[in-house]
């Protein structure tokens, strides 16, 4: 599998983004953003979208292309994206990466220092 220089994707990430772009009409192509959350300051969490969406890709593995925000790109430095599901539901989640704290109010980050 090939991944991008700062985020790497889990096999089952893989598969359900290829999942998701296939049924969206975008087979192949995802989109992701680090959002600014509600509940503190700085807390990063993911959105991700079918299609480019005037983005540059960000990793390639098994089929599917992860776009993000060129402003975005090395915010993703060191984190990990993966899938988990089970019979109640599923969803993505994103490790929290080195130099870097858990929200406390979901599945987010706040990056404390510079990722070497």
């Amino acid at each position: 599998m090939l991944n991008g220089p700062g985020l790497k994707i889990s096999a089952t990430a893989v598969a359900e983004l290829n999942r998701q772009a296939a049924f969206t009409g975008s087979p192949g192509v995802m989109h992701i953003d680090l959002l600014d959350d509600k509940c503190g300051e700085g807390w990063q969490f993911i959105r991700i979208r079918p299609g480019k969406n005037d983005g540059v890709p960000l990793a390639r593995a098994d089929g599917i292309t992860l776009y993000a925000r060129q402003d975005q790109i090395l915010l993703f430095q060191g984190l990990k994206l993966n899938y988990f599901g089970d019979l109640s539901g599923g969803g993505f989640l994103i490790s929290t990466p080195k130099g870097a704290e858990p929200s406390p109010c979901g599945s987010g980050f706040r990056k404390l220092s510079k990722v070497q």
